[in-house]
C-alpha cells in the first residue's frame, strides 16, 4: 500500500519519511522514476528536465507534491565543489534577470546565491506552468521537497510559488545548503512561519555550505531545524571544516586550501546521502 501524507501534522515522521522517498525516486529518470512515484507514494508523476536542473511534480486527489532533485545523482556529491568552494562572497548578489523582481521581494539588501537563483530560472516557467494547470484543474495540498541541492531548489521554488499565490503547505529539506543572506532567511521564516522542516544529519557537511559561512555570516540557514541522527556531531563538524578552512581570507579560498576543505567534506559524505537520512528517520 502507497505511503501517505498527514495534511495537518506539521513536521509530522510519517510525512518525513514519504519525502524522504520522493526524494530517492528524484534522481530516476522518468521511465523508472514514474512508476515508483505511483506504487510506493501513489502519486501520478511527471519529471521536468531543462539544462541541469530536474524536478518531479506529482499528484492524487488530494495533493500535489513538487520533488527537487539534487546533484546528477544521489551519490555524486563531487559534482557540487563547484557550487561551495569558489569565492562565496561572488556567489551572494543580488539576482538579475527576469524573476528579480520575486526575490528582491524579500527585502532591502536581500541577497542570493547566485548559482541556486541561475538554477530555478531555468526550470521555473515551465514548472509553473505545469503546477498552475494542475491546481486549476483541482486545487490540492502543495508540498514542496528536495534533498542536497535539490533542497536549496525547494526553498527558492516555494518563494517563487508563494510570490506566485501559491502558498506550499509545507516545505521538506534534507541536508540542504544555506541559500541567502540574513534578510533572506527572515523572509523565510515570516512568510512561511511553521511550514519549512529542514532535516540535517548530525555529521553531514553540506548543510555548513557554502564555505563563506565558515568565516562570516553572510549566508543564513532558514527555520526549522531538525536534527536526525548523532546532533552532537554537528558542533564537532564545525570545528573540523573550520581548521580545514584555515587560512580562509574574506572568503577567498587558495587552490590548496580548497582541496583540504573538500577533502575534509568528502570524508563525510555518506552522512550526506539519503540512506543515513532514512536510518535517522527511524
Amino acid at each position: 500500500m502507497p505511503l501517505k501524507l498527514t495534511e495537518g501534522a506539521m513536521g509530522d515522521a510519517g510525512n518525513a519519511k514519504f519525502f524522504a522517498e520522493a526524494v530517492d525516486l528524484a534522481y530516476l529518470p522518468q521511465d523508472q522514476g514514474g512508476p515508483k512515484f505511483a506504487e510506493i507514494l501513489g502519486l501520478d508523476a511527471k519529471l521536468i528536465s531543462v539544462n541541469n536542473t530536474q524536478v518531479y511534480v506529482g499528484t492524487n486527489d488530494d495533493h500535489l507534491v513538487v520533488a527537487f532533485r539534487g546533484s546528477e545523482g544521489p551519490i555524486a556529491v563531487d559534482g557540487l565543489k563547484d557550487w561551495f568552494m569558489t569565492n562565496a562572497l561572488n556567489l551572494l548578489i543580488q539576482p538579475t534577470g527576469p524573476l528579480a523582481e520575486e526575490f528582491l521581494g524579500a527585502g532591502t539588501g536581500a541577497r542570493w546565491h547566485q548559482g541556486f537563483v541561475n538554477a530555478i530560472n531555468d526550470i521555473w516557467q515551465p514548472l509553473y506552468d505545469d503546477v498552475s494547470t494542475k491546481q486549476k484543474e483541482k486545487e490540492r495540498c502543495l508540498w514542496v521537497t528536495g534533498h542536497s541541492l535539490g533542497g536549496a531548489l525547494a526553498l527558492l521554488g516555494s518563494w517563487l510559488f508563494y510570490r506566485n499565490t501559491m502558498m506550499p503547505h509545507q516545505i521538506v529539506t534534507f541536508g540542504a545548503p544555506m541559500v541567502g543572506n540574513q534578510i533572506v532567511a527572515d523572509a523565510f521564516n515570516r512568510e512561511f512561519a511553521g511550514r519549512i522542516f529542514r532535516y540535517t544529519n548530525g555529521p553531514d557537511p553540506v548543510p555548513f555550505l557554502p564555505m563563506m559561512s565558515l568565516a562570516a555570516n553572510d549566508f543564513v540557514h532558514v527555520d526549522k531545524a531538525v536534527i536526525v541522527g548523532e546532533a552532537s556531531q554537528a558542533s564537532n563538524l564545525i570545528g573540523y571544516l573550520g581548521e580545514a578552512a584555515g587560512g580562509m581570507v574574506q572568503g577567498l579560498l587558495s587552490g590548496d586550501i580548497q582541496n583540504k576543505v573538500w577533502g575534509a567534506v568528502m570524508n563525510r559524505v555518506n552522512a550526506h546521502l539519503m540512506p543515513d537520512y532514512r536510518k535517522g528517520l527511524g
